[in-house]
Order: structure tokens, then sequence, then C-alpha cells
């Protein structure tokens, strides 16, 4: 049978050979390593004919193999079910411990000890007496343990707890109303931590999430692996995700709902369940389909090209660098499109005439050059200038009574010597 025993609840197997349990908490008397204690039976609507339905291994699954720290002990042998002696028996130990308890804080002043006595545990059998402490640090009680002994002719046992173990002895109820889990039914006391409490959004104020060890409470525990369990079908926040209506940004998730805050490019934000999302990834968007060239786009692209060619302000000779400046089209006259021929293609060939000389060629050439107004080249004036001034010139040398380019008359010529 499972027996749980002890001031500290622990639980172990007991061999018995009764052909029937009752299916009530039936007290009973077991014999432990430590002595002759008084137990209760645990799981009574488990047993049938006797036997316990669980097999031990599941009971260890249940209550978790944790080592040294698991609750099931290594138990012992069933005595009897607990008689009306052996309750008012306990009840006369349970009395005697207050005097117990009073008695070691005495001895613990005199010898100036830094420990203070939280309860003690007087067994079933008054072979042993369990007294459980707390303190900063180790303590020499060496003299305490000797001094107890001679007080009550029985063996002495301190035993140094910590913070959770002393509310597992000494609470009673706590905020929701409920004694408490750790001296209830709780029998793993498993580390607990902050991350717990934000996990779950509750309240980061250690008065409130702190039970009377001073500690975080055991029952944010309970819902830590649901908690964990459905945040990792959230996506992080700060990623890309799809929504039905486009590609946004995740700025904030709610655990319980499952639902996703998602902020889209304009800065709206809306709530989608996770069901709705998924996750997006720029590398694995298709490319955008390159545009397909037309005869249509080919035709602008040389009207464009063309109109570049008039817009240029360089002139069809050499450019400022000395190089030749080609303006004719590389490309066939017969491959052009009908709207981009020339239509200096369909005008009949003149041909030059044969007795040209090299001045009207040069005449030709000078043409392109701007005039000073008249239809006559700006170069053909200024020679023609040129000239005239040579001529008057030579007129006014001949001429006496000519004037010259300042506009003065010309001294006469002395008489001769006639």
């Amino acid at each position: 049978m499972l027996v749980r025993y002890g001031r500290m609840a622990q639980m172990g197997w007991f061999e018995h050979n009764e052909p029937h349990i009752p299916k009530l908490n039936s007290k009973v008397v077991v014999k432990t390593e430590r002595g002759l204690e008084l137990g209760e039976v645990v799981g009574v609507h488990n047993y049938r004919g006797g036997q316990f339905r669980a097999s031990p291994e599941q009971v260890e699954s249940y209550y978790g193999n944790l080592g040294v720290n698991s609750p099931i002990g290594p138990g012992g042998t069933f005595v009897r079910f607990a008689t009306h002696e052996d309750l008012r028996e306990q009840e006369h130990l349970a009395k005697s411990e207050i005097e117990e308890i009073e008695c070691c804080e005495k001895y613990i002043r005199q010898m100036n000890l830094p420990m203070r006595i939280v309860d003690a545990e007087h067994l079933f059998g008054g072979e042993r007496i369990v007294y459980y402490f707390t303190s900063d640090g180790r303590v020499d009680f060496r003299e305490l343990v000797k001094t107890l002994a001679r007080e009550y002719q029985t063996r002495i046992e301190l035993r140094q707890i910590g913070a959770r173990d002393e509310a597992k002895l000494v609470s009673d109820y706590e905020t929701c109303g409920q004694q408490c889990c750790c001296s209830r039914y709780l029998k793993i006391l498993e580390p607990v931590n902050m991350r717990m409490a934000k996990l779950q959004k509750a309240t980061l104020d250690p008065s409130k999430i702190s039970g009377h060890c001073g500690r975080l409470k055991c029952c944010l525990r309970y819902e830590d692996q649901t908690y964990t369990e459905l945040k990792d079908k959230l996506p992080p926040r700060n990623t890309m995700v799809k929504t039905p209506n486009g590609v946004g940004k995740v700025v904030d998730v709610q655990i319980l709902t499952q639902l996703v805050v998602v902020q889209d490019a304009v800065g709206d934000r809306k709530a989608w369940p996770v069901d709705e999302l998924l996750p997006y990834d720029p590398s694995a968007e298709p490319a955008p389909p390159e545009p397909q060239e037309t005869d249509d786009s080919r035709r602008n692209d040389r009207d464009t090209s063309s109109a570049s060619e008039l817009a240029d302000p360089m002139p069809s000779g050499r450019n400022d660098r000395g190089q030749r400046n080609d303006r004719r089209n590389p490309s066939p006259r017969e491959n052009r499109p009908d709207g981009q021929r020339n239509n200096n293609d369909n005008r009949p060939r003149q041909d030059r005439p044969q007795g040209s000389d090299r001045s009207e060629r040069a005449e030709r050439i000078q043409g392109d050059t701007p005039t000073d107004g008249g239809n006559r080249p700006q170069g053909e004036a200024k020679r023609r200038k040129k000239n005239r001034r040579k001529k008057r010139r030579s007129d006014n040398s001949n001429n006496p009574n000519a004037t010259n380019n300042d506009g003065g008359a010309t001294p006469p010529a002395p008489p001769s010597g006639e």
C-alpha cells in the first residue's frame, strides 16, 4: 500500500497482508527507518481486493522521479490500522511538541546560536524528536543536541530547511482563499522564476506574486507548459508575415486568444488569428516578368534616338575633340521602317556642274557659316572691303584733291621751280 507519513508528508510503499482496504482516509501505523510512525493511506479509491491498481512505475511517473527530491521514499512495513488509543496517543504527542519547542528555544538563547526553530515532530513510538530550524549559514549545534538528549532521554535530530519548506510546515491560507498548495498536496517544490510571470502577463509586483515563503508562488508553474506551447505557435515580434490584406509586421501577440496584431505599410493595425497568417520570405518571392519587346516599343526607341540626335547642338563636322562626328544611321536603309526613311531618299540625284572651279567649291563650304546680314558669305564681304581699301589708296596717291581715310584734305603739292 502507498502511505503518507511524517511532518514533511513523505510517501512510501509498505508491505501488508490485509485482504481488504477501507475506502476512507484510514490512519495506519507503519514502521520506517526512523521508527514507529502514524501515517495515512493514499489513494483509497484505487484499491481493489487489497491491491493498488496502479503499478509503482506509474505512481513514480505521476509524482516525478527526481532522485533525492522524489516524494516517494523507501517505505517500510505495515503494522496495523490505527485504533482509537493510537489516535489519542498522537494527540498527546502533538501537545508535548509545543513544550519541546519552547525548551529548545531557551537553550538556543543561552548558547547564543544563530538559528530559529520552525517546528518539532515527536515520532509515534517516542523513539526520536526531530527539530526543523532555519539559519543563514552553518551552525555548530552539537552541544545543543547533547543538552536536549539529556533533557528528554531520547534521540534528537536537528534538520535545517529553507524558506519554502518552512512555508510548507506553518502556512495556512493564501490570497486565493485556498489552503497553500505546498502544505495541502504539493509534494515536489520545483523552482519558479520571473520568466513564468512575464509569460503569463501577471503583475510584477513582488508583494502580489509572492507567497508565505517570500518567493514566487508555486501556482505560476502550473500553466507554464501550456503558455510555452501556445507561445511557440505565434510568430515573434518585429517579423514580417503575410495576411489576407498583404504583408505586415508583427507588433503584438495574445497568447491565450492566439491573436496576432499586424501593422501594414500604411500604419494601420489589425488583429488576425494565427491560422490565417503565413510566413513571409522575400527571397522566395517570384521575380517580376521582363517586358517583351514589340514593334511599337522598337519604333518608340528609334523615335527617341532620332529626337536626341536632332537636339544635339554639335555640328555635323568635327566635335570639340577634333574627332569626326558621323551622324549617318549605321543601319541599312532597307532595314529602316517606312516612317523613318529620309525624304531626300526619293529625290532624283542632281549631277554637279563640270565647270565649277576651286573658288566655287570654297564658297559652298563657307556657305555653312553665318552671313553678315546679306546674301553673301561673311568671308567674301571682308575680302571685297579689303580690295576697296587698296583701290582707294592707289587713287589717293594719283589724285591730289582726294581725301584720306581720316576725312581731311590732302595738302597741295609744292609749286614747281617754274
